[in-house]
């Protein structure tokens, strides 16, 4: 039997620690063929969704894909996103959180995550600099 990935269960720890901690928790995917997302906010090829549970309706993160149900625009729409698609989750606030290593749709084992650790210091750890880091803007 395959060893299972460790990705959505360090999903599903990170959302509850932001809903747990009063932050918003954001996942950054990677669009595909497989993702169903409203196109019109994807921007090179990637979107950072609002997983909070008053943005969403029916959030499911399983252990194949997130699905839910969020208004975009004002237009209510079903979003679903595979495992393999998710890039990283974090809080909005303080941008703590993982973020995974690419993976191809056959990689199931377990996954590679870069975090920010936890310092000893008085002062936080500036978050890590990577490619993929997303970039939020407003949009009105």
């Amino acid at each position: 039997m395959p060893e299972r990935s460790t990705k959505p269960y360090l999903i599903r720890a990170i959302h509850e620690w932001c809903a747990d901690s009063g932050y918003t928790p954001y996942l950054s995917v990677k669009v595909d063929e497989n993702t169903r997302v409203p196109m019109e906010f994807v921007k090179n090829g990637e979107i950072v969704l609002n997983l909070a549970y008053d943005a969403t309706h029916k959030l499911t993160i399983g252990n194949d894909q997130v699905q839910f149900a969020a208004r975009f625009g004002g237009v209510s729409r079903e979003c679903s996103v595979p495992m393999v698609a998710v890039i990283g989750i974090f809080a909005r606030e303080n941008g703590q959180g993982l973020f995974f290593a690419p993976e191809s749709d056959s990689a199931t084992a377990g996954s590679h995550t870069v975090s920010q650790p936890a310092s000893t210091d008085s002062k936080p750890a500036p978050p890590p600099a990577s490619p993929t880091r997303p970039k939020l803007q407003i949009v009105k």
